[in-house]
C-alpha cells in the first residue's frame, strides 16, 4: 500500500510541475535560473520541463492499476531520482551562486529518492 501512495504522490508532483511549467514558463524558468530567449527558449522549456515532467507522471501512474508493476514503478522513480540526485550534486560542486529554490528542489529529489529506496528495501525484505 505504501508503494502505491508513494507512486501517486510522485506522479501527482510531476503532473503539477508539468502544468505549472507549461502554463507559467516565465515564473518557473526564473525560479530555476533559466532565461527564455525567444520562441526557441520557450519551446525548449515547454518541451523539457512541461513534456518530460508530464512523461514521468504518465510512466508512473499505470503501475497503480496493475499490482504486479508497483515495484517496477517504484524502481523507475528511484532510477530517475537517483540520476537527478547525482547530477544535482555534481552541479553543486561545479557551480556557485545557487538559489535557495534550487536547494529546495534538491531536498525534494533526495527525499523522493531515499523514500523510494526504503520502499524497495522493505519490499525485498517482506517479499
Amino acid at each position: 500500500m505504501i508503494a502505491k501512495v508513494y507512486i501517486v504522490l510522485v506522479a501527482l508532483t510531476y503532473l503539477i510541475l508539468s502544468i505549472w511549467c507549461s502554463v507559467s514558463p516565465a515564473v518557473t524558468s526564473e525560479k530555476v535560473g533559466f532565461e527564455l530567449k525567444g520562441g526557441t527558449g520557450q519551446s525548449e522549456f515547454l518541451t523539457v520541463y512541461g513534456g518530460l515532467e508530464f512523461a514521468i507522471a504518465i510512466v508512473l501512474l499505470p503501475a497503480l492499476f496493475r499490482p504486479e508493476t508497483v515495484t517496477y514503478g517504484v524502481l523507475v522513480s528511484v532510477l530517475i531520482h537517483g540520476s537527478l540526485v547525482l547530477f544535482r550534486s555534481i552541479g553543486f560542486f561545479c557551480y556557485s551562486d545557487i538559489s535557495a529554490f534550487t536547494y529546495k528542489l534538491a531536498i525534494g529529489e533526495w527525499v523522493i529518492f531515499l523514500v523510494g529506496l526504503g520502499i524497495l528495501f522493505l519490499q525485498r525484505k517482506t517479499g
